[in-house]
């Protein structure tokens, strides 16, 4: 029986390679891919309206344009010009750019607010179209697939290979996460290319790589280049320096196009930051303005704050909850959905009121579930209040192990209980920190001129990263500076 699987593998092996192999538009080689370019455009397709309503839209036509007029003049050069790109602005304050197969390449505004001139984002923008053209989410796909089929056979060949499946598993993740940084370095060298070719200084786009390194820092997130899908932002910089003189060499241009106050104007006003219009955090209380509900954090509690929900754990990871909209119009109807969905077992359930509105709360089981070695293991508990609010339904999950659910129903009632409507002028007026594009007034350091232009102390480091500057570094009587709107209160929790 082992043999005759064993022998399907190889056979599945044998006719994957044949008669799946297609030529890289990048490389010019032929290459294995289980992912045709109308697989691609399907995945991109049906991927973009989830991406949009996960993050929605940046409202700033300006903006926008200027992407769409730059990723079209790219795309136009690039070694795939028969791609209908599109680009996206997305209402997101994490600093991030991605593509999706299919054509489809994501800029937050918060990765608009650190750029500091046109040929900095020219250089990303080229990195992710990088990523569409040379088929890295097709090429990953099919090396995933050979590697679950590879390590499947040598599951059902080998009695001491399965002994150490579990480490062999991992060490397929690490081989994967190393074509993830392989992924990363060739489009760094397509974004150098691309640039350069529609006139941009790619140099810009390695002093970019130093502002993500200080995110990085900043943010205590930075973890060792060898378990990082991306390479180390600090190797990068020396490399695509390189690359930029090279490509500018071979293409024999000069003097080419950084248009830094160009761009600076372009995002004077861009929201910075967190919307307070979309929920923010103050005291251990999260408002929301324009739905006008208020409920309390638990302290040291973690916050992700999204569009379609808001989650919230402790550091240990030993629970989560999460706050969201029901479709539903009516209580029980909303329960009875949430039961399906996640596939729960009800333990017990009870009308209430919280603070005056209507609720439903119960406790269920999540259907047992199998862990690596196949054994059964005992599902999470889930408390689960559905609140009533005019013509919405609000609702609350608090999820944790069965042993140790207990020990979190204080905190997920806390929270959910203390659901209530939100009447003070003071939270529901709140405005948002804009980018505010100021002149410096005399030569001097960063650190004087943003002080002379009204920053407060506590936002200077902020603003230096923003600025893609140091704090002692020179800035010119006349030049063109990033400051905030207001004072940005990124550390309130």
């Amino acid at each position: 029986m082992k043999f005759t699987l064993l022998k399907l593998v190889t056979a599945l092996l044998v006719f994957l390679i044949i008669n799946s192999c297609a030529r890289n538009p990048v490389t010019g080689k032929k290459e294995l891919s289980l992912m045709s370019s109308a697989q691609e455009q399907a995945a991109g397709d049906q991927a973009d309206p989830s991406i949009i309503q996960a993050y929605g839209l940046y409202p700033d036509q300006r903006l926008q344009d200027f992407i769409n007029e730059k990723g079209k003049a790219m795309g136009k050069i690039s070694h795939r010009p028969d791609i209908n790109y599109q680009f996206r602005l997305l209402d997101s304050p994490v600093v991030n750019a991605f593509a999706v197969p299919g054509g489809y390449v994501y800029f937050t505004r918060g990765i608009m607010a650190h750029f500091n001139n046109e040929a900095e984002f020219a250089g990303v923008l080229g990195h992710e179209i990088g990523h569409i053209t040379a088929r890295h989410s097709a090429k990953q796909q099919t090396q995933q697939m050979l590697g679950q089929v590879l390590f499947m056979g040598g599951v059902i060949a080998s009695e001491k290979f399965r002994s150490v499946a579990q480490q062999a598993s991992q060490g397929l993740g690490l081989m994967f996460l190393k074509f993830g940084r392989d992924h990363e370095s060739q489009s760094d060298e397509l974004g150098v290319e691309y640039s350069t070719k529609i006139g941009y200084d790619s140099h810009e786009m390695a002093d970019f790589f130093q502002t993500l390194n200080r995110l990085s820092s900043k943010s205590g997130q930075s973890i060792p280049d060898f378990l990082s899908t991306h390479p180390n932002p600090v190797n990068r910089y020396a490399k695509v320096h390189e690359m930029s003189d090279a490509m500018q060499k071979q293409l024999g241009l000069r003097r080419l196009k950084v248009n830094r106050n160009e761009f600076l104007n372009l995002i004077d006003g861009l929201t910075y930051g967190e919307d307070p219009k979309q929920g923010y955090v103050d005291n251990n209380i999260f408002y929301h303005p324009e739905l006008l509900f208020q409920f309390p954090v638990p302290r040291n509690w973690q916050l992700q704050n999204s569009p379609t929900q808001v989650m919230m754990g402790p550091e240990d990871g030993n629970a989560l909850m999460i706050f969201t909209l029901s479709p539903e119009k009516n209580l029980q109807s909303a329960a009875q959905s949430i039961i399906q969905q996640f596939k729960l077992t009800e333990l017990e359930s009870q009308r209430t009121t919280v603070n005056g509105f209507s609720a439903l709360a119960m406790v269920c089981d999540q259907q047992a579930q199998q862990d690596q070695s196949g054994q059964q293991v005992a599902g999470p508990r889930i408390l689960t209040y559905l609140i009533q609010k005019e013509n919405f339904i609000y609702v609350f999950h608090g999820v944790s192990e069965q042993n140790n659910f207990n020990n979190y129903t204080g905190t997920f009632k806390r929270t959910m209980t203390n659901f209530d409507k939100l009447t003070d002028r003071s939270k529901i007026n709140v405005e948002a920190t804009k980018i505010k594009i100021a002149t410096v007034k005399r030569t001097t350091d960063l650190k004087a001129a943003l002080l002379a232009l009204g920053s407060s102390n506590r936002d200077l480091e902020e603003l230096s990263i923003v600025n893609g500057m140091q704090l002692t570094d020179q800035v010119e009587g006349g030049q063109l500076i990033k400051t905030f709107s207001k004072q940005h209160n990124s550390g309130t929790n």
